[in-house]
C-alpha cells in the first residue's frame, strides 16, 4: 500500500515543485512558500474529514510528543522549502530538486534513535546509490575543490536536512496518537499546516503591510501549487505513519523522471550525461528499496 502511496506523492509533488519555481519567480520565495500551505489547507481539512468518518477518530497518548515533534514537522518543512526555492534561484531548477534528495539519506540517519526503526542491508544500499546518484547529477567534478562556494549547493544540502527532519518528525507524531494510522497521518497534516499558513500569512501581511497581501499575488497559481502539494503532502505523512520514512523518501525519488522532464520541456536545461547517469542510478536505487521490502 505504501509504494503505491508514495508513487503517488512523487508525481503531484513533481508537478508542484515545477509550478513553485514558477510562483517563486513571479511572486517571490516568501509567497511560493506560504501558498503550498495555505492554498492547500481546504483540500486537506476536506480529506480529514473523510477519513475521520470512514477510519474512525484519534486521541492523544496524554503527552506532549505529537505538539512538539508535529510543530518543529511544520517549521523544518518551511525552511526546506525556502532553501529548495533558492537553490533554484542560484543554480537550475534540476540542480535544486536533487540535491534537496540528500534527505533519503538524512531521513535514515536521524531516524535511527529516534524512531528506532531498522533497515536490511539492500535498504541501505539503495538509500546510499540514490543520494550518491544525485551527487553524480549536480556536481561539477572539475569544480568539486569549490564546491562548497556554490550557493545551490548548499541551500541544497540544507533543504535536504529540513526534509529530512520533516519526514522524522511527521512520523513520530503520527505515532504518538491513538486510533487509525491514516487518520493520525491525516491530523499531523492538518496541524502543520495551519501552524505553517500562520507564520508566513503574518510574516507576508507584516512585509507587505496589507492583510490582504496573502492573496494579492498570482492567485489562480498560488491555487494550483495548494492543491498538489495538498495531494502530494496527504501521500507523503501517510507513507512516514506506515513504514520508515527513509524508504519512503528513497521511493520518492522516482520524482527524478518528473524533475528530468520539467527541466527540458518546461524550463528549457539542457541535460548532460552525467545527469542522465545519476538518474540511472537513482532508479536503480529505487528498484533496491522496493524489493528489500516487498515480500
Amino acid at each position: 500500500m505504501w509504494i503505491f502511496i508514495t508513487l503517488f506523492a512523487a508525481a503531484c509533488q513533481s508537478a508542484r515543485t515545477a509550478y513553485q519555481n514558477t510562483l517563486a519567480r513571479e511572486a517571490g520565495f516568501l509567497h511560493a512558500t506560504m501558498a503550498r500551505s495555505l492554498y492547500g489547507l481546504p483540500l486537506v481539512t476536506l480529506y480529514l474529514l473523510a477519513v475521520w468518518w470512514l477510519f474512525g477518530g484519534v486521541s492523544l497518548n496524554g503527552t506532549m510528543t505529537f505538539w512538539w515533534a508535529a510543530s518543529a514537522c511544520a517549521l523544518a518543512q518551511i525552511f526546506a522549502t525556502y532553501f529548495m526555492l533558492r537553490a533554484f534561484q542560484s543554480g537550475s531548477y534540476a540542480m535544486g530538486t536533487l540535491l534537496a534528495k540528500t534527505e533519503a539519506v538524512l531521513a535514515a540517519l536521524i531516524g535511527l534513535p529516534l524512531l528506532h526503526y531498522t533497515l536490511t542491508f539492500a535498504s541501505w544500499v539503495g538509500i546510499g546509490l540514490g543520494v550518491f546518484g544525485a551527487v553524480v547529477m549536480t556536481v561539477k567534478w572539475r569544480n568539486v575543490r569549490h564546491a562548497y562556494r556554490d550557493a545551490s549547493l548548499l541551500f541544497g544540502l540544507a533543504s535536504g536536512l529540513c526534509f529530512a527532519m520533516t519526514s522524522v518528525m511527521a512520523s513520530m507524531a503520527s505515532h504518538a496518537l491513538s486510533g487509525s494510522i491514516i487518520t493520525s497521518a491525516g491530523i499531523t497534516l492538518w496541524f502543520v499546516l495551519i501552524v505553517q499558513s500562520v507564520i508566513l500569512c503574518s510574516l507576508q501581511m507584516v512585509k507587505m503591510r496589507d492583510i490582504q497581501a496573502p492573496f494579492k499575488h498570482e492567485f489562480r497559481l498560488s491555487c494550483q501549487v495548494g492543491v498538489l502539494s495538498s495531494l502530494g503532502s496527504i501521500g507523503w505523512f501517510t507513507g512516514f505513519a506506515l513504514v520508515n520514512p527513509a524508504l519512503v523518501k528513497t521511493l520518492g525519488q522516482i520524482e527524478i523522471l518528473g524533475t528530468l522532464y520539467y527541466s527540458k520541456v518546461r524550463f528549457s536545461e539542457k541535460l548532460s550525461k552525467q545527469q542522465w547517469l545519476g538518474g540511472t542510478m537513482i532508479l536503480i536505487s529505487v528498484i533496491l528499496v522496493v524489493a528489500s521490502t516487498v515480500k
